[in-house]
């Protein structure tokens, strides 16, 4: 399954790379709710570091059960945003936990490199004991 294919719905905003988002926000404006996404790009890159999607708050019949100001409709989030907000929410999980491995792997090999050079250092100084046969 390849990356865009496994978030339909963000590949359908035409997020062809979703592995480069950083980061996401969602402001509601005269009812319409406008979603962010921040992208992580090089420096130097000349493709947008953010891009805007805006989502009309769909309108849905209330019935008579639902208390408001009377007019039988009720404004919900767009069906479409819901989802979206759903797979980048799953997508910042997965990219927490692989940023979290790495950087296990690293503090890892921080303390691989340090224990070397200690033993390293503690050698030099033993064979620095060792009596020259002259």
């Amino acid at each position: 399954m390849t990356k865009s294919r496994a978030y339909p719905t963000l590949h359908e905003l035409g997020v062809t790379k979703p592995m480069q988002i950083d980061d996401y926000y969602v402001t509601n404006i005269n009812q319409v709710e406008v979603l962010r996404i921040v992208y992580d790009r090089p420096k130097g890159s000349f493709l947008t570091s953010s891009k805007t999607y805006k989502f009309p708050r769909a309108q849905v019949d209330a019935g008579t059960n639902v208390p408001g100001d009377g007019s039988g409709t009720i404004l919900r989030t767009h069906p479409k945003l819901v989802a979206a907000l759903g797979e980048l929410e799953e997508l910042m999980k997965a990219k927490s936990r692989k940023e979290s491995i790495a950087a296990r792997i690293l503090s890892e090999i921080i303390l691989l490199e340090e224990d070397i050079a200690m033993r390293t250092e503690c050698l030099k100084k033993l064979a620095g004991k060792i009596p020259t046969a002259e």
